[in-house]
């Protein structure tokens, strides 16, 4: 790596103030989360239609895990694709392109006569999903103002679980209606187009963002765009800052991409350290819950109509604590919530673990106290981890790699997605709730050892600043400053 002494530390910024910027800022982020609302309900949807699905395209355990994995899959090569698009084409008409795969996977899906059908209707689905999750909270942060950039990137994940609630609920509506009836799970795919239709029109008004553009020389529509967002001394001094950040990189490396990462070893370990941290959020199980949580209270001892209701519960805290998690991003490093998330959430695995032993089948409590863990993991889940996670993947890669580096990161969490929910319902037919769970808490204590060991804080720094610590290894061994600096 050439040896080039890093800029000057940037002077402090104008405050991001008051006015028409705020707002026009509010709404490019509702328009982008769609992408995240997509994303929620894609893939909680699975919960309440595949029991009906099952028995009409005539699945077996094996072929339900297909159906639920095949999105998973296609998750994680639409991570990876959908971060070289938008490295190369730009993030607005990549989200574009993600909404009208979106529509077509949900007609495929919904119109599938055959299990090979559904499978096809699934992946299309995974790579508008996986476009999504790594596109999105890309887009989201480089929009941000450091001081909010937590919080407006956290919206996208809390729209996720509002696409998840959303889902149980029409679950449930439709399955309380209808029943298990014929085509019930068809009527319950088929909602996920209408929020794919209002991404792509709102889409069609939003701007690109203003640090691509810079990437690619274009200040002065960068500065157009900023201008949108930020008070006019504010937009100036910001693109002045990217600009000199983008200056200082081309003098570092000529190259963007796969030459850049792999010809600097802090740019390997950051993005080692972000696969790490998607995977570590995976195994703790939390989708296979969202996935397969009819079938954890059924197997608990709940009826099958009582766990879609059930099934609810989850998915309301899973919001609340989305809204809360939001609240605190400017408030606790995202060193200090990662620990308390994968802290609680451990405990949580252990206890349903333990319930599950001290109260054998036919125990009426145990329905209840386990539907009560898992209320209380999936809150954890949500309030401390999930979005935190996000956030931070969304921050710690620079420019020239930043949708590669969060493709990759993305890629890798897809990928233990996907094998998790292809075993699933194997490994708990194989050794209950009690061996599930206990495996999960293992895994939770190595995820703890990791956070504490590897991964850096990026709150209270600007994203040039980050870019900078990367780059140098600085972020490494600094501490960040405070926000309010």
């Amino acid at each position: 790596m050439v040896d080039i002494k890093p800029p000057a530390p940037n002077t402090a910024l104008p405050p991001v103030g008051q006015g028409p910027h705020v707002r026009r800022l509010g709404v490019l982020a509702l328009v982008a989360t769609f992408g995240g609302l997509l994303f929620g309900y894609d893939t909680g949807v699975i919960n309440g239609a595949l029991r009906p699905m099952a028995d009409e395209l005539g699945l077996t355990n094996l072929t339900e895990g297909v159906v639920t994995s095949s999105l998973l899959f296609g998750a994680a090569i639409g991570a990876m694709l959908g971060g070289r698009i938008a490295d190369g084409w730009g993030r607005r008409k990549t989200i574009i392109l993600l909404a009208v795969t979106f529509f077509i996977g949900t007609l495929v899906c919904v119109s599938a006569p055959v299990f090979g059908v559904m499978v096809v209707g699934r992946v299309l689905l995974g790579l508008a999903v996986g476009g999504a999750s790594t596109v999105v909270p890309v887009f989201l942060a480089e929009l941000a103002p450091y001081e909010i950039r937590g919080s407006l990137s956290g919206r996208n994940e809390l729209m996720i679980v509002i696409g998840q609630l959303a889902a149980f609920v029409v679950n449930a509506i439709i399955g309380s209606v209808w029943g298990e009836g014929h085509g019930v799970w068809r009527v319950m795919l088929a909602v996920c187009a209408l929020p794919a239709i209002a991404l792509f029109v709102g889409m069609l008004r939003v701007p690109e963002s203003p640090r691509w553009l810079a990437s690619k020389g274009r200040n002065d529509e960068a500065l157009e765009v900023l201008g949108q967002i930020r008070s006019k001394e504010r937009a100036t001094a910001e693109l002045a800052d990217i600009k000199r950040t983008n200056a200082f990189e081309a003098e570092v490396q000529r190259e963007s991409g796969w030459r850049v990462l792999l010809g600097n070893k802090w740019l390997i370990r950051i993005v080692l350290i972000g696969a790490g941290l998607g995977v570590a959020q995976q195994l703790t199980g939390i989708n296979s819950i969202m996935y397969y949580g009819q079938t954890v209270l059924i197997e608990s001892g709940f009826k099958a109509s009582a766990a879609l209701i059930a099934n609810i519960a989850p998915g309301v805290i899973a919001v609340i604590g989305g809204f809360i998690a939001i609240h605190n991003m400017e408030k606790i490093n995202r060193r200090t919530t990662l620990i308390i998330g994968f802290s609680l959430t451990t405990v949580c695995h252990f206890l349903i673990g333990i319930a599950s032993v001290a109260l054998p089948a036919g125990n009426p409590a145990r329905p209840w106290v386990i539907l009560f863990l898992v209320v209380a993991f999936v809150g954890s889940m949500q309030t401390f981890l999930n979005i935190a996670v996000w956030v931070v993947l969304s921050e710690i890669f620079p420019t020239q790699i930043r949708a590669l580096g969060m493709g990759i990161a993305v890629f890798c969490l897809w990928i233990a997605n996907a094998f998790l929910g292809l075993y699933f319902p194997t490994i708990v037919a194989a050794t209950g709730i009690t061996g599930t769970f206990f495996g999960f808490g293992v895994v939770g204590l190595l995820a703890l050892f990791f956070i504490w060991k590897f991964v850096p804080e990026s709150r209270g720094r600007t994203l040039e600043e980050v870019e900078e610590g990367v780059t140098t290894g600085n972020i490494f061994t600094v501490p960040a400053k405070q926000a309010g600096r």
